[in-house]
Order: structure tokens, then sequence, then C-alpha cells
């Protein structure tokens, strides 16, 4: 138990994990508020399958199940400044994002940390899966004691989310709770039911961060528009024509060829994937699942941030996640005229500019354990 009642505002979606955690801190002796975060609203200029109305009642079912207050907080313009517009750039330009990522560290972490902080909450918590290692250290010229706070992998590594959360800070990790992080996802379900909270046989929500499921290509035709080009093949055929190259991601197949001959000798059983996009051109290159062109074995990453706050010393031989869910690379990065370099130990498919590249290590010292530590990371260019 606590020795005092810290007030923590839960941020609360709706869904299964965060009512969990709710209902853990409650248990544990907290000052629970819960919050739904509204993120969006569908209107005539952009458009999406949102279901915050429904979400935010499920919320409440459960506030109210805990007995619990629960406040409504609106981010509709933040989201849309530091995510939406990140998006629809990103994909502009032909580069695939990750939009959690930003999401995290702007919004979720960002302006929902300030604004729990301000309602006068010592701490933010939320249902991701991951784990905080907090060490101590010794200020001895100013002879003060402070905290060294590491992002670690959770305990159920298939829901393992400290990919999406590498992007955090120091400030803002020491401000944060994660009440799932030594959980297996079957065990909150199951501790739902055994709660009766009234979300426990909810299913997972998938798609894009707070905007719902649909359609990326549909979704991002609002505000994108075609521009038609040539699909080639590595050796220069043209097979077909694209919409746009904003609207294919590296490593994309099923790809339907208009070259009759080409669909022909290529037969209808070997699938051709997106493997490189050519800007000036405005053409997109496709070859099959062995073509050289699908491989790297050396990257590299930009604007990156290191959660303990300062860079590790180089060359260091770690692990590297380009993914959520991916099986660990191992690799070493290295400092190179300025610039972050990545090379693999093998070369690795469909690497994708935009996306996020996160180095992870062995935890060592009083955090010494299976689990992995998340160093952070920074953009594949």
């Amino acid at each position: 138990m606590p020795k005092k009642k810290e007030k923590i505002l839960v941020a609360m979606s709706g869904g299964v994990d965060s009512s969990v955690a709710t209902a853990m801190l409650v248990k544990q002796g907290y000052d629970v508020t819960g919050a739904y975060m509204k993120q969006w609203t569908d209107t005539n200029e952009l458009s999406g399958v949102c279901t915050w109305k429904e979400d935010r009642r499920d919320a409440l079912r459960v506030a109210a199940h805990l007995g619990i207050p629960m406040i409504t907080l609106d981010f509709e313009s933040e989201y849309k400044k530091w995510v939406m517009e990140y998006m629809f750039s990103e994909y502009e330009k032909g580069r695939t994002p990750n939009p959690d990522v930003l999401c995290n560290k702007f919004i979720k972490f960002g302006v929902w940390l300030t604004k729990a902080k301000e309602l006068g909450f010592a701490k933010l918590a939320t249902g991701h899966y991951a784990r905080l290692g907090r060490e101590e250290t010794r200020n001895k010229k100013q002879e003060t004691n402070n905290f060294v706070y590491r992002l670690l992998e959770a305990k159920d590594k298939n829901k393992d989310q400290t990919y999406f959360l590498h992007q955090l800070t120091q400030e803002q990790l020491k401000d944060v709770l994660f009440p799932l992080g030594k959980y297996t996802k079957e065990k909150v379900r199951k501790l739902a039911f055994k709660l009766g909270l009234p979300t426990a046989d909810k299913p997972e929500s998938m798609g894009i961060c707070f905007v719902g499921e649909v359609s990326m290509k549909e979704f991002l035709l609002q505000k994108i528009k075609p521009n038609k080009g040539k699909i080639i093949t590595t050796s220069g055929e043209v097979v077909g024509e694209h919409d746009g190259l904003p609207f294919y991601t590296i490593g994309q197949r099923h790809l339907k060829m208009q070259n009759a001959e080409f669909r022909m000798r290529n037969g209808d059983n070997k699938p051709l994937y997106v493997v490189d996009k050519k800007f000036e051109a405005n053409e997109l290159v496709v070859g099959h699942e062995d073509d050289p062109l699908f491989y790297k074995k050396e990257i590299k990453v930009i604007d990156i941030n290191w959660v303990i706050g300062q860079k590790p010393q180089f060359p260091l031989k770690c692990e590297v996640r380009m993914r959520h869910r991916q099986k660990m690379q191992p690799a070493k990065i290295s400092m190179i005229n300025g610039e972050l370099s990545v090379e693999f130990e093998e070369p690795q498919k469909a690497v994708t500019p935009g996306q996020f590249a996160v180095f992870y290590l062995p935890r060592g010292g009083a955090l010494r354990g299976k689990n992995k530590e998340c160093l952070g990371g920074g953009i594949i260019t």
C-alpha cells in the first residue's frame, strides 16, 4: 500500500487493458481518477471510423463499477497538429510513418501528462505493456541523489510496446506508471473477468492511433491527390501503373500487373513486392522475394532519442527492431561523420524509410534479467 494516497490519473480508452490497469491501482490504494481523452471527431474535411462515443461509454461503465470519478479531456487540436499533420506530410513525401510513436511522444506522454500535472495528479498511468526500472545515482559535487529511469520490455514479449514508447524522455518517464508490465495479456483478460469489469470480453481494437480501422489508402486519398506513374521491375520492364507513391509501402505484396505478357511469364503463384520508390521518375519498383534490392545490410537512422538522456559508447553491439513484434536483429551501431549507422549481421528484408529503428540491450547491474532494455531509437532514412 502507498504511504500516502497518491493521486493518479489513468488514461481509460474503454478497452480491457486500461480497465484492468485502473482496477489494479484502485486495489493498491491509490486515489484514482479515470480520464477519457478525446482525440478525434469526423469532419467534412477528414473522416475515419472513430468509435470514441462507444469507447467513452465503456470507460464510464468501468469507472462506475470501480467507484471512481472520471473526466473527459479534449485534445483534438493537439492530435491534429502533432500526429495527423505529421502522418500526411510523411506519406506525401513517399515515406511510411508510424503515428503511434508520435502519439505517445507528443500526446499521451506530452499534453496528457502536462494536463495531469496541472490538475494536481502525481502520476499518469496507462495500459501499455512495458516496465520501468529506476536506479539511484549519487551526485557527489551537489551531494544529492538522482534517479535514472530505464524502459524495459514487458513480461509478455508478444504484447510488449516499448517499440512505440522509445521516444520518451527521463522527464516523461519519472511521472508515469505502467501497471500491466508484469502481466501477460492472458492474465489481464482473466483478471478482467475475475473483477467483473464491463469490458472483460471486449475485443482488441486495431488501426491508426485513435482514428479507427480504415483502409489506409482510402484515408490518405482525403488529403493526398493521386499522381499516376509507371510500375517497373528491377530490370526496368514496365508492368503496370500505380496511383501515386504515397499509397504504397516497401514490402507491400500482391500488386496487380496490367502487363498480360509479364503476368504469363511471372506465373500466378509468384507474388511481387514493392522493393523501391524512384521519386524523381515517379516510378514504383517491384521484385520477387529473393530480389537483392529487397534487402539491406546497413541503414542510416536520424532524429534519435536516447531514453536515459545520453548516448552510449560507439561502436555498440545491440539488437534492433524495425517493426513492432519483429524478431530482434543483432547489429552494430556506429557514429560515422555525425550520422548513426546500423550494420546488421544478416541482410534485412523490406526496410521501410519513415519507420523507426529501435535499439535494445540485455539488462545489466541491479536490473539484470531476461527482458531487455530499450535504449531508444530514431527514424530510418
